[in-house]
């Protein structure tokens, strides 16, 4: 599990690495029934106090991308396909709000920034 802290960036600890957690897993780099590193080692490795990562994985068990058995650690849970569609649909949104910002900046209309996005969607099919 490959996690980096950014402290200049005003994001809170926890938050930057639930995000990062849970992207790896959304990516499937971290696969099903994975073991996670247990909250002491990660905090040790990261030079973060326990508290953060236990809030890190209550968050992720709370949100459902990871469950705990005491006793024996924290794992990724099998992939939920909902879950998984409207998080990705969430990152499309975002994404494509973006996009439309900077259509808006260009001067284009809505109906040329929809023809750029077929014209594109038809070349990645």
């Amino acid at each position: 599990m490959k996690l980096r802290i950014n402290n200049q960036s005003g994001i809170p600890i926890y938050q930057q690495l639930y995000e990062q957690i849970k992207q790896q897993i959304l990516e499937g780099e971290l696969g099903e029934n994975e073991q996670l590193p247990t909250m002491r080692y990660l905090a040790k490795e990261l030079r973060v106090s326990v508290v953060t990562t236990k809030r890190v994985y209550d968050e992720l068990e709370r949100d459902g991308f990871i469950y705990s058995i005491q006793g024996k650690g924290s794992f990724v849970c099998v992939r939920n396909k909902e879950l998984l569609k409207e998080e990705f649909l969430k990152n499309m949104e975002s994404h494509l709000m973006e996009a439309l910002k900077y259509g808006y900046l260009a001067e284009l209309s809505l109906d040329e920034i929809i023809t750029t996005l077929k014209i594109i969607g038809v070349e990645n099919e």
